[in-house]
């Protein structure tokens, strides 16, 4: 029973980053990217989690761990980097509110 929890496990955290990849490549903002590369990170560290539990080999959730702590420092840094870049842009106008008279 374990061998068929660990194979669905694998399978759906194999889709799971298949459908991050393809919102980190298709966008359509930069927020949509870092979403998507913390996903990601966070996917990648279960897949050790579930290798962990399969084989019994502890040294990988060391490794989890390195892993998770080096995608919140990345999320953290994308997420400071995209609010400077947010702070220099001019003011436009968003979309406009179509409730109101020009």
């Amino acid at each position: 029973m374990t061998d068929l929890a660990v194979t669905v496990s694998y399978w759906l955290l194999l889709i799971g980053m298949a459908c991050c990849f393809w919102r980190m490549v298709r966008g359509p903002s930069l927020a949509d990217r870092i979403v998507a590369i913390d996903m990601l990170t966070v996917l990648m560290v279960a897949f050790a989690g579930v290798y962990v539990i399969a084989t019994g080999e502890a040294a990988f959730l060391d490794a989890a761990i390195v892993l998770a702590l080096t995608g919140f420092i990345g999320t953290v840094a994308l997420a400071r980097y995209k609010e400077r870049l947010l702070r220099q842009e001019p003011a436009t106008d968003g979309p406009r509110d179509r409730t109101r008279a020009p």
